[in-house]
């Protein structure tokens, strides 16, 4: 039967290519990511500009907690500065309670005893621990790999053990105190210590058979949030992103505080500076902090009881059993508290090595009981900055290890 040559008359011509680029809908997705997303961590968004799964824009807004951290410390006394510290990073507060009172010291000029400077670096690399132990516990649970983080919490809980049997508490510590600490360590601490220690070593051995070979892990970690040396400097990025790179930059090695000095430690550096770097140089730390609180509890035990507070009225506050048993302290107490330290007038900056990376406070005094001006400098607000940078021209899933790994806490970003 002949085909009828007037059936197809009405058929549309076959399109070019052109006119399909210009008919198919090819615009970039923008998509919000956060603050309610549970891997942004609080206030956090990301407004991501998306070419299928591919990263082609990111914009990182880090919010507002409303707290006024900076402007809180000004309204009080110098000593009433401190609780406040403990809340910039809730996982490693004894850091952030060091690095201020140490700057109340320099302006003070003042040195806390040989004792209380062990202590004082004990209780700060137990934090950091706890730290790097949230930070890659958390990593593994947000790429759906529940045992690790398990293993993780586990070994974090055996470190809040020790930081609660040192100073009482177990996450807002409020141990370090102006010209000292509150209270000495107790009799049964080292002995627990060691006991928790080796227990940590095998958890992390157990973190270790399980992630750091795993197929899927190594996958999602290599090559993904890559940032070079050169970008780390430009933007004043420290702490284990710099040190994944390849520089060695530890401010306990360049610039000593407390008694880092006297203590075998290494610094551990990565090569490409990637989120599996990252995560080495992390797992890498804790096993060196853990080396550090053996020779504090060895070194405190062979230095035997003495002064853990500098002995000036004027500076550090009497102990509560003295108080409450002696009219002396009683008054000292009393005034100390309704007047506050007078710190000299002057100004002064002082940092530590947190577990971000350099972690500073800028003070300025008027000579009065009252800080004129307190300003942090917290690296993780400043690590955040290079983040789009490193991910451009990655996959949206890239986005969660890297903030993840770059390990921003949101209370050392407010304002």
């Amino acid at each position: 039967m002949a085909t009828d040559p007037h059936l197809f008359t009405d058929r549309q011509p076959e399109t070019s290519e052109d006119d399909s680029e210009r008919d198919l809908h090819t615009a970039h997705q923008v998509l919000n990511m956060g603050p309610s997303h549970p891997a942004t961590h609080g206030t956090v968004k990301f407004l991501i500009e998306l070419d299928g799964e591919t990263i082609v824009g990111l914009d990182i807004q880090v919010g507002y907690l409303h707290r006024g951290f900076e402007k809180e410390c000004e309204s009080g006394t110098w000593y009433q500065a401190i609780p406040y510290t403990d809340r910039l990073n809730y996982n490693s507060a004894i850091l952030a309670n060091i690095g201020y009172c140490m700057a109340v010291e320099k302006l003070l000029q003042i040195e806390t005893p040989v004792r209380c400077q062990w202590l004082r670096t004990l209780a700060g690399e137990l934090s950091r621990i706890a730290d790097h132990l949230t930070r890659c516990g958390a990593a593994c649970l947000e790429l759906a790999a529940m045992t690790p983080f398990l293993y993780g919490i586990e070994a974090r809980e055996l470190t809040w053990d020790l930081l609660e049997s040192l100073c009482g508490a177990r996450v807002t510590s409020n141990y370090v105190r102006i010209g000292g600490v509150k209270h000495d360590m107790p009799p049964d601490v080292p002995g627990v210590a060691r006991e928790s220690v080796a227990k940590i070593r095998g958890l992390l051995r157990d973190f270790d058979d399980v992630i750091t070979s795993n197929r899927i892990f190594v996958d999602r970690l290599k090559g993904t949030g890559v940032i070079s040396r050169e970008d780390c400097l430009r933007y004043a990025v420290t702490g284990p992103i710099l040190r994944s790179t390849g520089e060695p930059l530890d401010v306990r090695k360049t610039e000593p505080y407390l008694v880092y000095d006297e203590i075998d430690f290494d610094v551990p550096i990565g090569e490409v500076g990637d989120n599996y770097d990252r995560y080495l140089v992390c797992v890498e730390e804790m096993h060196q902090s853990l080396r550090i609180v053996e020779q504090c509890l060895a070194h405190l035990e062979k230095l035997g009881p003495g002064p853990v507070n500098v002995l000036d009225p004027r500076v550090r506050w009497p102990a509560k059993g003295r108080v409450f048993n002696r009219m002396e302290e009683l008054i000292q107490q009393f005034k100390s508290v309704t007047e506050g330290p007078r710190v000299p007038a002057g100004e002064g900056y002082f940092a530590i090595e947190s577990a971000n990376g350099e972690l500073g406070f800028y003070l300025v005094s008027d000579g009065s009981a009252v800080p004129y001006k307190v300003r942090c400098r917290p690296p993780s607000f400043i690590n955040v900055a290079p983040i789009p940078g490193m991910l451009k021209g990655s996959l949206l899933a890239d986005l969660i290890p890297t903030f993840d790994f770059v390990n921003m806490i949101g209370g050392e970003c407010d304002r």
